[in-house]
């Protein structure tokens, strides 16, 4: 009878170590590709490259905001950039927190932090986590949803 309760319990320890992820969102072609999407999206944003910046977005993106609220299209995430960001704020992700995860025939999530600074000042104060959902369609990667949330800020560093 002991037996039979360590075979359980081996089994019950495999199950459950097989329900883990096997992907830790780090490393890999998915996460290259994903990183040079951001990478792409955010040099257009910094730069106020508004025509680069709109197409990377489907039509009927879903941007949902902690302080601003939600966007449901492409429009109207471009132009809230245009009047809020563009010449003000300039973005940049936090090195080692990006994750990439696969989404099976569609496309893949992407996870991070990132912090803005503002261009006046050089101050850069505030953070906040991401996610986005990217969308591989024939002609290319399109952003579907993004998440923008946990916004915080974050002290200027006392002067030494």
């Amino acid at each position: 009878m002991k037996a039979w309760g360590a075979l359980w319990l081996i089994a019950c320890t495999a199950v459950a170590g097989a329900a883990e992820p096997a992907d830790d969102g780090a490393a890999g072609p998915l996460f290259d590709t994903v990183a040079a999407l951001d990478q792409r999206l955010f040099d257009a944003y910094n730069r106020c490259d508004m025509t680069a910046f709109e197409s990377m977005f489907v039509p009927d993106v879903e941007f949902y905001h902690d302080t601003g609220g939600v966007t449901r299209d492409r429009a109207s995430v471009v132009d809230n950039t245009r009047k809020w960001i563009c010449g003000k704020v300039r973005r940049e992700l936090l090195p080692g927190t990006l994750r990439v995860y696969p989404v099976k025939d569609f496309g893949a999530i992407e996870e991070g932090e990132h912090r803005f600074c503002e261009l006046a000042s050089g101050r850069c104060e505030g953070i906040a986590k991401f996610v986005m959902v990217w969308r591989q369609d024939p002609d290319g990667w399109k952003l579907t949803r993004v998440l923008s949330y946990g916004h915080r800020t974050v002290p200027a560093p006392a002067p030494h």
